[in-house]
């Protein structure tokens, strides 16, 4: 798992609070397998869970970790959002992004794309050329997150950030390591604009270490296993791969790793995240998350009639094995 790491002895240090007290688990749910885009496999995170729980957060999704074959590596084709913003977070692997608002980029291991799509925009995500002829590991995450009502039809942002712009923390001992991949975590800030007061990180918790990670209280947080197994929350409630807890009542995050972790990784690997509730409307239907079924209907007459952009010309599309190379 190639994210951004760092010497823990090196980094600043978290301080919870004497009288910290530790969130409890309010449910643990295990995500089921999907295909996504043009059939690459997915964990949805969040099936099973209670709306509520979730917001500010609609959708995520568990990229892989798959180790593709030669011309097996897949993406999406060209497709449409609005009213919220997508977070892609690769860990392994490398993806290419293009969009009507000529934004675009490569994230590479470690980087995120942020994309605002706010009133409406087309995109593309999908490996580069050399990627799908080559195959290899693809791993990462991508999460939906709301936009307020007052903020639904902004003009589109693309912010591309790569795994170097990510803050790095560690705990009092040293023994986990803390990416904070956007918002702020106990005053430290990670990169990127976000709309709504958030956090996103990624913990790496060594094996038989304990990480006690400040967390707002007004926040919610969700903590989505990557890889290995331990516990989490003031219960040490036992969680693994592919498992999501939801956390409450208190102002810091418990995580502890399992003294052994199975063949594929290391370490217990965490997607932590979390948010000030909007407390408002949602009704999401494919590709858009909006606040009610009137404005569905109105993106999707809008996205018919081309009013959410089109194709550039030239733009990129998803490569097949063995099929020439752009501009070859």
């Amino acid at each position: 798992m190639p994210a951004p790491t760092a010497d823990t002895l090196t980094l600043p240090r978290m301080t919870p609070s004497p009288d910290a007290r530790i969130r409890r688990v309010k449910s643990l749910t295990t995500a089921p397998g999907g295909l996504e885009g043009e059939g690459f496999p997915v964990r949805r995170a969040f099936a099973g869970v209670v709306k509520t729980d979730l917001d500010p957060f609609v959708h995520m999704d568990q990229m892989g970790e798959v180790d593709y074959a030669a011309g097996e590596p897949k993406g999406t084709p060209w497709h449409p959002h609005r009213g919220f913003e997508t977070f892609t977070y690769l860990i392994d692997g490398r993806f290419i992004h293009e969009d009507s608002n000529h934004g675009g980029g490569t994230i590479l291991e470690g980087g995120t794309q942020y994309m605002t799509a706010g009133d409406g925009i087309l995109h593309i995500e999908t490996p580069p050329a050399d990627l799908v002829e080559s195959g290899g590991l693809f791993h990462g995450v991508q999460l939906w997150i709301n936009l307020p009502i007052a903020k639904k039809r902004i003009a589109p942002q693309y912010q591309d950030l790569q795994g170097q712009d990510s803050a790095m923390v560690t705990t009092a001992d040293g023994g986990t390591l803390v990416r904070i991949l956007a918002g702020e975590v106990d005053g430290h800030q990670g990169p990127g604009i976000s709309h709504t007061p958030l956090a996103v990180t990624h913990v790496t918790v060594a094996p038989g270490a304990r990480a006690d990670i400040p967390w707002r209280s007004d926040f919610n947080a969700l903590a989505y296993v990557l890889a290995g197994s331990g516990t989490i929350g003031a219960d040490r409630r036992p969680f693994r791969t592919g498992q999501l807890a939801v956390l409450v009542d208190g102002d810091t995050v418990r995580i502890e790793a399992d003294t052994t972790q199975d063949s594929r990784t290391e370490n217990l690997e965490v997607f932590l995240i979390g948010g000030v509730p909007l407390r408002e409307p949602v009704v999401q239907y494919g590709p858009f998350v909006m606040s009610t079924d009137a404005e569905i209907r109105e993106a999707f007459e809008d996205y018919q009639r081309g009013r959410l952009g089109t194709v550039p010309a030239g733009a990129i599309q998803p490569h097949r094995a063995g099929q020439p190379k752009a501009g070859a």
